[in-house]
């Protein structure tokens, strides 16, 4: 009888844990292939001098986007910072969430891979706040493609994030404004194994890599060397 109960405990309070986790790891697995597609794609190549200036870069992978007549958006990826005040490696990633809506003649569903630039010591300090509003606390932009592509763009001197993202479906086109971006504490306690603060990953970058974000910080390291 003890051991059918400690068999109940576990399936209800275990197996569901280990899900959880599963579902993290493939996150940042996705997070990382879109940095490696959107990196060697001719048509969607991120200029490496926005890259190699900016302070983190956020993965949002299949960002869901459904609507008739009311878009809504919602998205689960993860973002990893530079140390050093933007001149180091980059840092453990946290794990961060978007939701938002948008009005408009919309018919259709689509889901689109996101990647964001934050080009400013500004745009860093809004990822330590428990939301960030875009286009509101914060200026996004879709930022310029292609390898001539200039580092010096309108979008790049105004706008503290930029925007880049690729569309799996037929619906056309995405917006980002008014979205709202905020760090996923149960997802970042799952990674790591406790409740962590933000700043303890995006500013201080002290923690360890876990094993399972190794693949995306590896990623974006690549992209923004170059190699």
């Amino acid at each position: 009888m003890r051991f059918l109960l400690a068999f109940v405990i576990i399936v209800i309070f275990v197996v569901p844990a280990l899900a959880i986790d599963d579902k993290i790891a493939d996150r940042l697995w996705e997070s990382s292939k879109v940095v490696d597609e959107l990196i060697k794609a001719p048509d969607a190549d991120i200029p490496k001098p926005l890259i190699k200036r900016a302070e983190c870069v956020a993965v949002i992978p299949a960002l869901k986007k459904a609507a008739f007549g009311f878009g809504g958006q919602l998205g689960r990826g993860a973002v990893s910072c530079r140390k050093d005040g933007g001149k180091g490696p980059l840092g453990p990633p946290a794990m961060i969430s978007i939701t938002g809506g948008s009005f408009g003649f919309q018919i259709g569903g689509q889901e689109t891979d996101v990647v964001m630039l934050f080009m400013t010591p500004d745009s860093l300090k809004h990822l330590l706040r428990d939301k960030v509003k875009l286009g509101v606390d914060a200026s996004a932009a879709a930022g310029p493609k292609g390898r001539e592509a200039s580092a010096e763009t309108n979008a790049t001197m105004r706008s503290e994030i930029l925007v880049y993202s690729r569309a799996r479906g037929a619906f056309a086109g995405i917006s980002l404004q008014g979205a709202v971006l905020r760090p996923d504490k149960d997802a970042n306690k799952n990674l790591y194994n406790r409740q962590v603060d933000v700043r303890e990953l995006l500013e201080k970058g002290d923690l360890e890599i876990p094993e399972a974000a190794r693949k995306f910080v590896q990623s974006v390291s690549q992209a923004i060397s170059g190699n």
